[in-house]
């Protein structure tokens, strides 16, 4: 078996220090005040060669993996999976590597996960917190590791921040609503105290009150299997009759209540119309296609990433905390009617 060449090996091969090397190879020849000449001739050598550095050695000297971690409440999701898409391929581009974890929305996951990525030293994480993991969170801010949380965030712990304008998004949906004279507009949300949720509630709170229509909302817990939810849902369009349009506060309760409305025989947008928080693939293709206040994948994807890189790369300090609000875009398609 061949062996692997060290760093060590290209020092004597090269007649040059160890210690020249290993900054070459970690782009401290300029800060070093090694020559061009010089640099070039390890790098020269180093591609025919075809060295490989060892990863875990090179941890050690620079105090860096080159790894971020992803925590989100689940990766198959078609938000989180499409967010978790964009992060691969810009943590790629930037010479970084992405580890993924599920929390399930469940704490003690939550902070087995994080526990596990500290001890294999994670350079930076991003997150979607579970309420009650504020604890943790602080502790790793305590220890100089970066941490942007996404979707949600937790108002007690001062961290950077990247989600959208929820509250806006729900209250223009409604205005849209309204446009099309809708008279008794509902919420299907979660029974949830995550932000996100609570600023979608907020939103649909304030534009039924600012346009005088009655509060009807149903909230389901999130732990509720698929069949459940329809059925919940079922029985609050049968309890409250003559509802004529409905916002679905995530794209998978939209999916359970539009198979609750096929049930009832309401159809969209001729008897309610629909509108999804949360666009998805399959919205396109529905009979009718389903609207949805969309958020723009990619560039909060890019948002999250650069945030977390201007840490990483100490482009930013620490302390100084960014906040990124981004605005939803309300998609129309056939299961809302036009306005009046």
């Amino acid at each position: 078996m061949k062996k692997k060449l060290s760093i060590n090996d290209i020092a004597k091969e090269l007649n040059v220090a160890k210690s020249t090397v290993s900054f070459i190879l970690n782009g401290k020849a300029k800060e070093k005040r090694i020559s061009d000449e010089l640099t070039q001739r390890v790098l020269k050598f180093i591609e025919e060669k075809g060295y490989q550095p060892n990863q875990l050695a090179k941890s050690l000297s620079t105090g860096k993996t080159k790894m971020i971690c992803v925590l989100v409440e689940k990766i198959s999701d078609y938000f989180f999976s499409h967010i978790a898409y964009h992060l691969e391929t810009l943590a790629y581009k930037s010479g970084y590597k992405i580890i993924y974890g599920s929390t399930e929305n469940d704490l003690n996951k939550t902070r087995e996960l994080i526990n596990m990525l500290r001890a294999r030293h994670v350079d930076g994480y991003i997150i979607t917190p579970p309420v009650g993991i504020e604890a943790d969170i602080k502790s790793l801010l305590s220890d100089n590791l970066p941490v942007v949380l996404f979707d949600r965030y937790l108002p007690e712990v001062s961290t950077d921040y990247v989600g959208l304008d929820n509250y806006n998004g729900t209250f223009n949906a409604i205005e849209f609503l309204v446009g099309t004279s809708a008279k008794k507009v509902a919420l299907v949300t979660l029974n949830s105290n995550q932000t996100q949720m609570l600023e979608r509630k907020d939103g649909y709170l304030s534009a039924v009150k600012r346009f005088h229509l009655p509060s009807l909302i149903l909230e389901v817990p999130f732990e509720n299997e698929v069949e459940t939810t329809t059925k919940q849902i079922t029985d609050f369009f049968k309890k409250n009759q003559g509802i004529d349009a409905v916002i679905f506060a995530t794209n998978y309760l939209a999916l359970s209540g539009i198979k609750s409305l096929n049930q009832i025989g309401l159809h969209m947008p001729d008897d309610i119309s629909v509108i999804a928080f949360d666009d998805h693939d399959v919205f396109n293709i529905f009979s009718p296609s389903i609207s949805a206040i969309a958020q723009p994948l990619h560039e909060m994807s890019v948002q999250l990433f650069e945030t977390l890189l201007d840490k990483l790369e100490d482009k930013v300090r620490l302390k100084d905390l960014r906040k990124v609000i981004i605005q939803p875009d309300l998609i129309l398609r056939e299961s809302t009617k036009e306005v009046s």
